[in-house]
């Protein structure tokens, strides 16, 4: 059997690992844009501050192509698939035939169709080449204008002003990182920034690029003008779901899949950031781009193409991040749609601390943790298991929260789980 994988991250890691678990005789072919080894690319703002190396950046050992016997096309773009004659076909005009593919193609960056684009020194910032671009080219005080103040531009201005460069950040919101922060938490993050000298412009963004060859400055919607040598735009990304364009894959803002990590065609599945899968806590699917995610999914989709059945029990948002000695772990729902749920907070700001667990009925469904994040891993559990939470809820924010207060039969529960694993 030949089965192909359309891109070259954790996703397909997760795929070819447990394929090859149970299936050691079937070619797999892994086709990615990128000419590197499988890298972590949440490293890559590290990279660009030179506190982790390229070498360093691998996600699996450099023999894990070669010892688990896949085929790899680097560097070559997958353009189209032809899923009649089921081959997908490569921009050198090369095709390549499969019984069955997983597409893990992953986001791309969305840039907004603004005067000035095709100026130099404007780029985006989710792959490695990106950080070298910028790595080899800022300069102590470089002026650098972030559009977009989420999960990439916050690392990208991490890794920026660790060069030195003067970081501005612009962001539409009220608030930096508005997706996984409330007004509270999100004031604590924007202190630390702004201490260390990286200014932030919110509810605004460029309307204009100006210069002639190369950016010399933005306008912003709310009047101001920016000096910029460099300009990169880390809004967000975006399902990369070209390949599929002509096909009958269906898509809605991802690639659909079920719980199989199949697509609506039988020999297709997606996972990753490009798959519009099953999350638990909204009992319906979307797009959840994180990296553990992502290599689950792709597990699943090896297992099934392989003909082991297994299904995902879903998953939800969660994110680790950091900015130096400030710590940051979010899962789930953290602002509340309606008053519907409870909400738990504290807050010590003379240590910039803050607590916030988002409850509905007796489980919980999201927490933020700023500098306080010792009881990230259970909190994580309790949301993922459906845990009821009623017997301990007043205990939950005590600084020695943890199994001690749970049920005695729950407890044991959790204490056979560590024990098995």
């Amino acid at each position: 059997m030949n089965i192909v994988i359309i891109g070259n991250s954790a996703a397909m890691v997760g795929a070819v690992e447990a394929i090859r678990k149970y299936d050691k005789a079937s070619n797999i072919t892994v086709i990615s844009d990128e000419k590197y080894h499988v890298y972590s690319r949440p490293l890559i703002s590290y990279y660009l501050a030179g506190t982790v190396t390229e070498e360093k950046m691998a996600y699996r050992d450099k023999d894990f192509y070669q010892k688990n016997n896949v085929k790899t096309i680097l560097g070559v773009k997958a353009v189209s698939i032809d899923e009649n004659k089921k081959n997908v076909m490569l921009e050198n005009g090369d095709s390549v035939s499969y019984d069955k593919l997983l597409i893990a193609t992953g986001g791309k960056p969305f840039v907004p169709p603004i005067s000035g684009l095709e100026k130099k020194n404007i780029q985006t910032f989710i792959k490695l080449d990106e950080a070298k671009s910028l790595k080899s080219n800022i300069r102590p005080n470089s002026k650098v204008v972030i559009v977009g103040g989420g999960l990439i531009g916050f690392k990208a201005a991490e890794g920026l002003h660790e060069l030195g460069a003067d970081v501005t950040i612009v962001e539409l919101a009220d608030r930096i990182l508005s997706t996984i922060l409330d007004n509270e938490s999100a004031s604590i993050v924007t202190k630390r920034l702004t201490n260390d000298g990286i200014k932030i412009k919110l509810n605004t963004t460029v309307d204009e690029i100006i210069g002639d060859d190369y950016v010399k400055e933005v306008h912003l919607k709310n009047g101001e003008t920016l000096a910029a040598d460099h300009l990169i735009f880390a809004i967000g990304v975006t399902p990369n779901t070209d390949v599929t364009k002509g096909t009958s894959i269906k898509v809605n803002r991802g690639i659909l899949v079920d719980k199989h990590m199949k697509t609506n065609l039988d020999d297709v599945y997606a996972a990753g950031d490009v798959a519009e899968g099953y999350d638990m806590l909204i009992d319906s699917n979307r797009v959840v781009p994180i990296w553990p995610s992502a290599y689950m999914q792709g597990e699943i989709a090896g297992l099934n193409m392989v003909g082991v059945e297994s299904t995902t029990k879903g998953t939800f948002p969660m994110n680790s991040i950091g900015y130096k000695d400030t710590y940051i772990i979010t899962a789930g729902i953290i602002n509340p749609p309606d008053s519907s749920y409870d909400v738990i907070t504290k807050a010590d700001y003379d240590k910039n601390s803050y607590k916030k667990i988002v409850l509905k009925g007796n489980n919980i469904l999201g927490f933020i943790l700023i500098n306080d994040v010792d009881r990230a891993g259970i909190y994580t559990g309790l949301i993922r298991d459906r845990i009821d939470v009623s017997p301990f809820k007043d205990h939950l924010m005590k600084d020695d929260f943890g199994y001690v207060y749970f049920p005695k039969d729950l407890r044991k529960s959790k204490m056979l789980d560590l024990e098995v694993h």
